[in-house]
């Protein structure tokens, strides 16, 4: 194999582990707590432009809907569950979401 080949197989195989790399690191993780009709916390700070995982626990004896028009997602949670929700990247700015059986129930990430 001539040095030109090998120089451009390393180049490629350096590529593909950094990529790999990369698809490994782990997705952080935020949680919410649906506690008295209300998200704990009401306003959740997140990364810009990355990935997440949003953890959402409904503490209240009744179920709950985390719903977002602004994330385009939304999730039934039973009474004592936890749901997750994958949501990015997002860019800077605020996402607002709310409680679909309780609208009055609000609360939004702000990602930075």
């Amino acid at each position: 194999m001539s040095l030109l080949r090998r120089q451009a197989l390393m180049l490629s195989l350096t590529g593909f582990f950094a990529t790999q790399a990369q698809a490994q690191a782990p997705t952080p993780v935020f949680t919410l707590t649906i506690r008295n009709q209300a998200f704990e916390p009401a306003s959740l700070e997140i990364p810009a432009n990355q990935k997440i995982e949003l953890r959402i626990t409904n503490a209240d004896a009744k179920p709950a809907e985390f719903e977002s028009k602004d994330l385009r997602r939304e999730k039934v949670i039973a009474p004592g569950q936890t749901a997750s929700l994958f949501i990015g990247p997002l860019r800077p700015g605020r996402y607002e979401y709310y409680d679909d059986f309780r609208p009055t129930t609000r609360g939004h990430l702000i990602a930075r």
